[in-house]
């Protein structure tokens, strides 16, 4: 299949029968964000993630894009349902994956579009999602789609220091 025909993307609820491409580009999207620093094991979280996949499928949470009838990516979404009242009704965006012999094509902006369309008309009011800080193409495309930063998430590594000798709080403060 040539990435650079003109054919479009066909964009749809991904069957059980997709389970098993989706997973497959799961684990290439995993391996991918090792280069952001990502520590999620892609080829020994396979079986959860066909696990959690298939859930999403069964909750029409699954979008597929295919070529060909190849799927070449996917997004898998869910309703936030959390125990906390909101002014907002949320929706959550866990992956969005193109195959790389396929990206700039459309393809990405076709899912993003497609689950936006999904939660719109289940009355959701916001899409969340997160990337990888260094990840710029990931966050240059989610900002020409009109997404912002909202929440910043913070690590620092632990190992081999001793946190007593450089904190400057005190257990109180945390």
């Amino acid at each position: 299949m040539d990435p650079h025909s003109n054919s479009q993307p066909t964009i749809e609820r991904a069957s059980q029968d997709d389970i098993e491409a989706v997973t497959t580009l799961w684990v290439q999207l995993a391996r991918d964000q090792r280069t952001y620093d990502s520590s999620v094991r892609a080829v020994a979280n396979r079986e959860t993630m066909r696990e959690t996949l298939a859930a999403h499928q069964i909750n029409d949470g699954l979008l597929v894009a295919r070529l060909g009838g190849n799927v070449v990516g996917f997004a898998s979404f869910a309703v936030e349902h959390g125990s906390l009242e909101l002014d907002a009704s949320r929706g959550h965006l866990s992956n969005l994956y193109v195959d790389p012999a396929f990206r700039n094509h459309g393809i990405g902006t076709a899912l993003l579009e497609a689950v936006e369309d999904s939660l719109a008309d289940q009355g959701i009011d916001i899409l969340l999602l997160e990337v990888m800080a260094d990840n710029e193409a990931a966050r240059r495309f989610y900002a020409r789609k009109g997404y912002d930063d909202f929440r910043v998430t913070m690590q620092r590594s632990l190992e081999g220091e001793d946190s007593s000798e450089n904190d400057t709080h005190s257990k109180e403060d945390r």
